[in-house]
């Protein structure tokens, strides 16, 4: 009898083959799950394991505590089936998503370094002071005394980097402090993660992704971590910038693109001319793209406006309700 892997509480059945480990099984299905060493080191595989026989292999003890281990947690980077069956904690009875990490208040960060990115986005890379956030790419944090949201723009990574893109907006309290009070060397508070605009990591359509200004953050850290495991169908993504001054993360997506064959990047600029590029809204231009988007699962982030326009224009060119992800950033939440 071959063995399985359920997941629970939906009870979808996946394949498993024989000395593979259970991340890897997961991944050629077209499952995620968050991990960054594959060596049993960093964490960031542990799932609750509800039935079943495992070989856990060598694990260090920071990546699995003995109380982890008590209440039914596993690397599943390491852990190889022993008997029939795998059942683990993923996702709702649907399993339309993944299951989301608890959200956790005031982690200590440090600022690691802070860079002005455009003439109004600064990046800032905060690593924590205790165990490394866990959480899905595509995922916020708050920041801040108003609790103001901010994409992460990385993936998860074993020191527990944090990447912020921060637009600074006119009267933005917490925006105008990370712009000009917060300094190399400070500490930040985080709470996080939150939100779902994660899609559905199981789907296996081509992916379009539609960005504006600091909208790019999500979409870096949800198309790095699907092309790092190994995604397979075609997945492009589109940044709208007002001029040359405003694109940022070019070199991230040259990167990807040069390193994986079915990626692919370009951006348009709506507020000077680009020769041999593309200029214009991404709603004008779109229709010169695709013809037919009703197999794709499209992602789209920037403001409330960009993000409303972008989805109608989709909707019209055949795009399914199902696939179409958004997350929109208001002026007033920065």
């Amino acid at each position: 009898m071959s063995k399985k892997i359920i997941l629970a509480p939906s009870g979808k059945e996946l394949s498993y083959d024989e000395g593979e480990t259970v991340l890897s099984a997961l991944e050629r299905q077209g499952y995620a799950i968050p991990n960054n060493c594959r060596a049993g080191a960093c964490g960031e595989c542990k799932v609750k394991v509800v039935k079943g026989d495992y070989d856990q292999g060598f694990i260090l003890d920071m990546a699995l505590s003995p109380e982890d281990r008590e209440d039914g947690f596993g690397l599943m980077c390491m852990a190889k089936i022993t008997s029939d069956q795998l059942e683990i904690e993923w996702a709702t009875e649907d399993n339309a998503l993944p299951k989301l990490f608890p959200p956790e208040e005031n982690r200590t960060h440090i600022l690691l370094n802070k860079e002005m990115v455009t003439p109004n986005i600064v990046k800032l890379v905060l690593r924590t002071m205790t165990t490394p956030m866990r959480f899905w790419p595509g995922q916020y944090i708050t920041l801040g005394d108003q609790q103001r949201p901010y994409s992460i723009a990385n993936t998860p990574n074993s020191n527990g980097d944090i990447v912020l893109f921060i637009t600074k907006v006119n009267e933005g309290r917490v925006s105008s402090w990370a712009h000009d009070e917060l300094k190399e060397g400070d500490y930040v508070s985080l709470n996080g993660p939150y939100g779902t605009f994660i899609g559905d990591p199981s789907a296996k359509t081509p992916v379009l992704c539609l960005a504006s200004g600091s909208g790019l953050a999500p979409i870096l850290s949800l198309a790095t971590a699907a092309m790092n495991r190994g995604f397979k169908m075609p997945a492009k993504i589109l940044f709208s910038a007002r001029t040359k001054e405003d694109l940022f993360a070019i070199g991230q997506m040259s990167y990807l693109k040069a390193k994986y064959r079915y990626f692919d990047f370009d951006y348009t600029l709506t507020g000077e001319a680009n020769p041999g590029g593309k200029e214009g809204r991404i709603t004008s231009i779109l229709k010169d793209e695709y013809s037919d988007l009703s197999g794709h699962s499209i992602y789209i982030a920037g403001n409330p406006d960009f993000v409303k326009d972008c989805e109608e224009e989709v909707k019209r060119l055949g795009a399914k309700d199902d696939f179409i992800h958004t997350e929109g950033f208001f002026a007033s939440q920065n």
